[in-house]
């Protein structure tokens, strides 16, 4: 069974000008089930994320700030969000399901959430509308717990995975490979274990070959027991952060060369969704509606 990450804490109310972004987890889900491509029985509301979990990742320090929301004017701007307790609450939620989807896909495969893929989350700040990275904590979760000896994170989101590239910068069990708009946000990037900048205006059939060659190429050399995908949709044409030139259906084809990757070599991998700015939201969720399409077809 395909199961999905999902709680109406996602929906989180936000002043005007930071509500755009957040429409999407209302929508998305509905569509999905409108088009019978999902059924209300594979979503799940995720549980809280434990301290210890937080602790595995980020440090005690700026756990405090958070619970305290102890932060400068200019440390908040950095995170993009007023932050507020609610909005904690959220963003703990959202990695809760990550970790739980982790455990549904070595069961069945694949599992996904509507929210996620938090890759600007530092382990001692907030950048980018990321609080925590819930791939990391995920990550440390399934390493921690002897679930998983290698991970291979793909992050294809527009924007480097910079906060993720830190956390694990001197740790070898999880290789983070990104493949970013060069000259996106963030313009300070840090150095993932492979980063593949690309091209302002980058086309699918570009994009498509690159991404089929490194990822055929990791695979052998990384030999992963566990994928995490990052599966941004901010890579598009019409997107207004991001600077490529793909269009839906060559970020369609993107989902399914990772996806039928994973489960042509029988390695589970949990799906999040990141980033996503069209002016259109039917641009949004088209895309990311493919992302779902594709696993139900690979996999169930």
């Amino acid at each position: 069974m395909l199961k999905i990450a999902w709680s109406n804490i996602y929906n989180h109310p936000l002043p005007p000008k930071h509500r755009f972004p957040m429409e999407k987890y209302d929508l998305l889900p509905k569509q999905l089930i409108h088009e019978g491509t999902i059924e209300e029985k594979n979503l799940f509301a995720p549980r809280k994320l434990s301290e210890d979990e937080i602790l595995s990742v980020h440090t005690s320090n700026y756990w405090n700030k958070l619970q305290n929301l102890d932060f400068t004017r200019q440390e908040e701007r950095r995170s993009g969000f007023p932050i507020t307790h609610s909005l904690i609450e959220r963003e703990i939620t959202i990695n809760a399901g990550t970790i739980q989807c982790a455990d549904y896909a070595l069961e069945y495969g694949i599992a996904m959430n509507i929210a996620g893929g938090t890759h600007h989350a530092f382990t001692d700040r907030a950048e980018g509308f990321c609080l925590l990275n819930d791939i990391a904590i995920a990550s440390k979760y399934l390493i921690n717990n002897d679930k998983s000896k290698q991970i291979l994170i793909v992050d294809l989101d527009v924007h480097q995975g910079n906060g993720t590239a830190e956390i694990f910068q001197n740790d070898s069990s999880v290789f983070t490979f990104s493949m970013h708009g060069e000259h996106n946000y963030p313009l300070q990037k840090e150095k993932s274990d492979l980063d593949v900048p690309l091209k302002d205006q980058t086309d699918d059939k570009t994009y498509l070959k690159l991404l089929d060659f490194h990822l055929k190429k990791l695979l052998d050399q990384v030999r992963p027991d566990f994928m995490f995908f990052q599966s941004g949709v901010d890579v598009l044409k019409t997107d207004k952060l991001g600077r490529l030139g793909m269009t839906i259906d060559g970020c369609r084809r993107r989902d399914e060369i990772v996806i039928k990757a994973a489960r042509k070599n029988n390695i589970p991998m949990v799906c999040s969704m990141g980033g996503g700015y069209s002016e259109d939201i039917r641009h949004i969720l088209e895309a990311h509606a493919n992302t779902y399409r594709t696993a139900k077809s690979e996999y169930f």
